[in-house]
């Protein structure tokens, strides 16, 4: 079997390509990632030399029809896995257009090669899927009771979530217009290795490690439910194998905390891990909240957990300890890709609000 993994080089992307070739050792991944400013190779350097022979890495946009053909062609793929999007809220609001074209356009064009290679004389290949990775964000927000299920209607708040509901939209209709062979996923906040240190977790363990302010929106208690990585991986394998076309599957990991919760838990653990006592509540900062900023997400996996048995391994008290060691333990990573152009754009949205 040979899949092709778009936005291979990103968080979640990378995790799991890890967690795929170590599992299946007959099988290949050609990976496709344009290389953003969240999009890294160093995050795939310790593959194994023998997981390296059945990894492939493209430098490419998803919305290049003529290189995701060739891939196609070359490759005889079997699964697309398409993690390829923009996905930081904050910078939606700033530039919606990027969204589209990468979110909607780039997912639709993937659609198309691949219905140009998989559908011959009426017929749908044996053996092929189309998988979209998506967000429980597409759904909205919640009041402080009730969980998102499969059926609950989409009402995306923010420019990233509409993309991300128009890209969904657009794999089944072309699972009902034309059969295609589809499954969509939609996932609660991923947290984990290789995160890119905008987002919530990284950014605030960064910030706390270099005594920065710890920019909180609004009152800070949004709630998230939390998912590890590695828990998503396996939830998207098991689809990969056994989901039944053209279902859709929410993956949620029974984790919901606020996010005042997170920096204060970030600080504790921090505080224990360094001894450094400047690592504080002081460092907490209340800024402006977000327009169209959600209050509360909470996923109900029951589906993916009757159906295809799987269900989160990793609690959160585990699984933040476990991040915050790798990120002390990677500090030079952090380093690494933390560009002028990501600091000058922290500086200008965060610092001065």
């Amino acid at each position: 079997m040979i899949l092709l993994v778009t936005g291979c080089a990103g968080f979640i992307g990378s995790n799991f390509i890890y967690y795929y070739l170590g599992k299946y050792k007959d099988r290949k991944i050609i990976g496709l990632d344009k290389l953003t400013y969240a999009g890294n190779l160093e995050n795939l350097e310790n593959l194994t030399q023998e997981q390296k022979q059945r990894f492939y890495f493209i430098r490419g946009d998803i919305t290049n029809a003529e290189l995701v053909d060739y891939i196609f062609e070359a490759y005889d793929i079997d699964v697309v896995v398409n993690f390829a999007a923009e996905s930081h809220v904050d910078r939606s609001i700033l530039d919606p257009q990027v969204f589209l074209k990468t979110n909607v356009l780039g997912t639709q064009n993937l659609l198309d090669v691949a219905k140009k290679h998989w559908y011959r004389n009426g017929k749908w290949k044996e053996g092929k899927k189309f998988i979209q990775i998506s967000t429980d964000e597409v759904y909205g927000s919640l009041g402080p009771t009730g969980y998102f299920t499969e059926e609950t209607p989409l009402d995306p708040h923010s420019p990233y979530s509409a993309s991300k509901a128009s890209a969904d939209l657009m794999v089944k209709a072309y699972h009902y217009t034309f059969g295609m062979p589809v499954n969509i996923t939609r996932c609660s906040n991923n947290y984990g290795p290789y995160q890119f240190p905008e987002k919530l977790i990284p950014l605030m363990i960064w910030n706390a490690l270099n005594h920065k302010e710890l920019p909180v929106y609004g009152d800070g208690k949004q709630i998230r439910d939390w998912l590890y990585v590695e828990d998503h991986c396996r939830a998207i394998d098991l689809v990969i194998e056994k989901g039944r076309i053209g279902e859709i599957y929410n993956i949620g990991g029974h984790n919901e905390k606020e996010n005042i919760y997170i920096v204060r838990k970030i600080i504790e653990i921090l505080r224990e891990k360094t001894g450094d006592e400047n690592i504080n509540e002081g460092l907490i900062r209340y800024v402006k909240d977000r327009p169209g900023h959600d209050r509360r997400y909470g996923i109900d996996p029951t589906k993916i957990m009757k159906e295809l048995g799987w269900e989160p391994e990793v609690m959160f008290d585990d699984g933040i300890e476990k991040t915050v060691n790798w990120y002390l333990n990677n500090i030079d990573w952090v380093k690494r890709v933390i560009s002028q152009e990501y600091l000058e754009f922290y500086e200008k949205n965060y610092s001065k609000r």
